[in-house]
């Protein structure tokens, strides 16, 4: 019987910038070889310091436009901040949809106010995803001697669908994609459009255990098999066959 469990990493402190996660995480649990360590986005900006004062922007005359017809009119010194973050406006009319520096096509440039440990911070996301999973990994492996795999998540919403669920940004120490094109079903019928999004799959069920407001920003998911080497860009759909762009 195949098993894989879901694992919270609890009474890791509030993190902030400089904070070194791994060190955190090792003190807060056990890892084996083979676990996929999945760690929210929010934690590893805080510790990247990738945080800003809206009190300290200068919202321009779009951004004040565009804040005006948004739901719920947000100040338009975060969607200033959303605009920095971003490389294209996709859709600016009752919420605000973005490209950003990385390719990935979300709400508000994963600009966030929740959950930041200050009432006047927002949190950015990190400036290279993988690069932040592979130095997480690198100082696990330092601290514990042991081989992980990486995933840092973030919650995004999705077209056609209701709810936000996890997504991987950064992955490091396993595939973010299983291409089985050109593989045979059970029946020996040939594949021509499956391709899984195994990083997603491993961020979603780990967003389980993490919740919006359970204070779990770290879970170990045990009892996969993973192979090969990947990366967040290789989840990122190519912008000929993105309906949004």
């Amino acid at each position: 019987m195949r098993q894989v469990e879901l694992l919270g990493v609890e009474g890791m402190p509030e993190v902030g910038p400089g904070d070194d996660i791994g060190q955190l995480v090792a003190a807060h649990a056990t890892l084996l070889a083979g676990d996929v360590l999945v760690v929210a986005q929010k934690i590893v900006s805080k510790s990247e310091g990738r945080l800003v004062d809206p009190t300290t922007i200068q919202a321009s005359d779009d951004a004040v436009r565009i804040a005006a017809r948004l739901i719920a009119t947000p100040d338009p010194r975060m969607v200033q901040v959303v605009l920095n973050e971003s490389v294209r406006i996709l859709r600016s009319e009752r919420v605000l949809i973005t490209e950003t520096r990385h390719g990935f096509v979300c709400a508000n440039a994963g600009v966030d106010h929740s959950n930041t440990g200050g009432r006047d911070v927002l949190t950015l996301l990190p400036v290279d995803p993988d690069a932040s999973a592979n130095r997480l990994r690198d100082r696990l492996r330092e601290l514990t001697g042991t081989e992980v795999g990486v995933v840092i998540s973030d919650t995004f919403g999705r077209p056609w669908r209701l709810g936000i669920v996890n997504v991987a940004l950064g992955v490091a120490g396993l595939a973010a994609v299983v291409d089985l094109r050109g593989t045979a079903d059970d029946n020996g019928r040939p594949l021509h459009a499956t391709v899984l999004a195994v990083a997603d799959d491993i961020a979603s069920s780990a967003g389980l255990v993490m919740g919006k407001t359970a204070r779990t920003p770290a879970v170990i998911v045990r009892g996969l098999s993973f192979e090969g080497v990947g990366s967040g860009q290789d989840l990122i759909r190519p912008a000929a066959e993105d309906l949004f762009r």
